[in-house]
């Protein structure tokens, strides 16, 4: 790997000459910035973009902070953030938290003490004292708090939408799966399916889970099941949830959609793949990494902000978990 003294070498220069060019800093003569810039392309040299943003005390370094990495909902808001920010020459130093607040706040200090300018979190404690303190501009993505910058999809309508469209298609023992109690977003969808549920006087039965994991989805599935094996309708609190809910039917005999409608939430990848495909509620992930992103940098470079509060749509995405409406 070459280092600035293999530039320093090669244009027969001192290493704080190079530095004073790379940095745009200080005076050079021409003939010896033409030699630098000639041996940096080269020897095809990089500056490190952590050490170089030190030197000059700004970066254009961007924390990313998302809880589970294996979820393939937040790879899709982390492309959106990339695609934007990258489009204004920023960078995004990445962290998993594994919605764990001990290696969220180790992230943290791990972005500050890499000089970032700026955060994008999706963290479960946006109340907590350390975004408070922080001494740069944050953005919560799926996530809110209170007045904080945010960018989140409409969860309770979206939870409305699954419930309308469970019952129209003639599901009359549904069961909610609420996802984690302490996630706003989870919360608000839930709540916004039994409004629904309870406005048209639907029994339902909730199984309540506390992640969107995939490693605990089976075992929800599987607790439905022995609580309600006679359940006709589910609405899933995610799409790994609602992945699980199939295989474990499939494993009993129950027929999707015929003995069994379900709908998910999110509409990842994978959900057009399964067989049958899930029928779901759509999440614009790309477009809420696009937004926050481009909130983010509007905070950073001082620009004006009319709406720090970002609310996305949700469309229900009929597909052959659910049956044709009655």
């Amino acid at each position: 790997m070459m280092t600035i003294k293999d530039v320093a070498k090669i244009a027969g220069v001192s290493v704080a000459t190079v530095s004073r060019v790379i940095n745009e800093s200080g005076y050079v003569n021409i003939d010896t910035r033409k030699k630098v810039e000639a041996a940096i392309k080269e020897m095809n040299y990089t500056p490190n973009e952590v050490a170089r943003s030190l030197y000059k005390r700004k970066s254009k370094l961007i924390g990313l902070l998302l809880p589970d990495i294996t979820n393939p909902f937040f790879p899709q808001l982390a492309r959106g953030i990339e695609d934007r920010m990258q489009e204004h020459g920023y960078r995004i130093i990445f962290g998993n938290s594994d919605e764990n607040e001990d290696k969220e706040l180790d992230y943290i200090q791990t972005f500050i003490q890499n000089n970032v300018i700026g955060m994008i979190s999706s963290t479960n404690f946006p109340e907590s004292d350390v975004y408070s303190n922080l001494k740069i501009p944050v953005v919560f993505l799926d996530r809110t708090s209170n007045d904080s910058p945010s960018v989140y999809a409409d969860g309770r309508k979206g939870g409305r939408l699954a419930a309308q469209e469970i019952i129209a298609r003639g599901s009359k023992k549904i069961t909610v799966m609420q996802g984690p109690a302490h996630i706003k977003p989870a919360q608000d969808r839930f709540q916004g399916a039994i409004e629904v549920l309870d406005e048209m006087g639907i029994t339902y039965q909730v199984i309540q889970t506390s992640s969107f994991s995939h490693t605990e989805a089976e075992q929800w599935a599987v607790e439905l099941f022995d609580k309600y094996i006679d359940t006709d309708g589910v609405i899933a609190s995610n799409d790994i949830v609602a992945t699980a809910v199939i295989h474990e039917a499939h494993r009993l005999g129950k027929r999707v959609p015929q003995d069994l409608q379900i709908i998910g939430f999110d509409d990842i990848p994978l959900s057009s793949l399964l067989s049958p495909s899930l029928s779901t509620i759509r999440q614009p992930a790309h477009d809420m990494g696009r937004e926050a992103a481009g909130l983010l940098i509007k905070l950073i470079e001082q620009d004006t902000v009319e709406d720090k509060i970002i609310q996305l749509p949700v469309s229900f995405v009929e597909r052959e978990t659910t049956r044709s409406k009655e």
